[in-house]
């Protein structure tokens, strides 16, 4: 299993990112997928998951703000993030079922 994710970068507060999980040797649409972060000193948090009947979880940090999505065809899960604060600095992290993990990607929000 391999879970690609991208779409991280630096973004004022107030901003939008939009990461992508390109995932392969899984099938999304039949797994629960989601998205972790984690900050340096602090736990790492399970901020959005979505189902393989499409019901979604959000952690309350975020919820409003950010919506998590699938594409099928893609076999790609989204986040879209908006109203972006510097507390959302992170890595955010892909996974698959909650036991596989893909490579972060950052999210830098400025004040």
């Amino acid at each position: 299993v391999q879970l690609q994710a991208s779409g991280g970068g630096l973004v004022q507060a107030g901003g939008s990112l939009r990461l992508s999980c390109v995932a392969s040797g899984i099938i999304a649409s039949s797994n629960t997928m989601g998205w972790y972060r984690r900050t340096p000193g602090k736990q790492r948090e399970l901020v959005a998951s979505i189902t393989r009947g499409g019901s979604t979880d959000y952690a309350d940090s975020v919820e409003g703000r950010f919506t998590i999505s699938r594409d099928n065809a893609k076999n790609t899960v989204y986040l879209q993030m908006n109203s972006l604060r510097p507390e959302d600095t992170a890595v955010y992290y892909c996974t698959a079922a909650m036991l596989w993990f893909g490579r972060g990607t950052q999210v830098t929000v400025s004040s």
